[in-house]
């Protein structure tokens, strides 16, 4: 089931109904020298329950744009979001503020709320009383395209 909320980013809920079970190799592969070869043994992973702590509040959504470039979020990437988590300072949420959605790191300060890009074309916001401002979900995952 797919819910458009805005150009910017794209909403979907997982399908946790899937029969489709793609192999898994539990044991991990070397990114150093390469290991001693070992039994081949494959598993069924689901990523949906695999990348979801608490399924009835996780979402994907789509990256438009790139403000979080440093980040390591890209335009077209696919964000792991949890509703259910608190935010807290420097996590990185999807936020509504003002009617929009955006994806952000949180930055607490004494009194004020910053919602910080994480490329230098583009300039925090500064969240004021008079902004209307959610913080939708807490991203968990990226999951992007090589």
């Amino acid at each position: 089931m797919s819910i458009k909320k805005d150009p910017k980013l794209t909403f979907h809920k997982p399908g946790f109904e899937s029969e489709l079970r793609i192999p898994f190799i539990p044991d991990g592969v070397s990114a150093g020298f390469p290991s001693p070869a070992a039994d081949f043994t494959e598993n069924n992973i689901d990523l949906n329950k695999e990348l979801s702590e608490n399924p009835l509040a996780t979402f994907y959504i789509k990256v438009k744009g790139n403000s979080m470039i440093d980040a390591g979020i890209n335009d077209k990437d696919v964000l792991i979001v949890d509703r259910s988590i608190e935010p807290q300072d420097n996590k990185i949420a999807i936020c509504f503020i003002d009617g929009e959605f955006t994806v952000k790191r949180i930055k607490l300060e004494k009194d004020c709320l910053y919602l910080m890009p994480e490329n230098s074309n583009y300039t925090p916001i500064k969240v004021t009383e008079e902004n209307e401002l959610i913080i939708w979900g807490i991203v968990t995952y990226v999951i992007k395209k090589m």
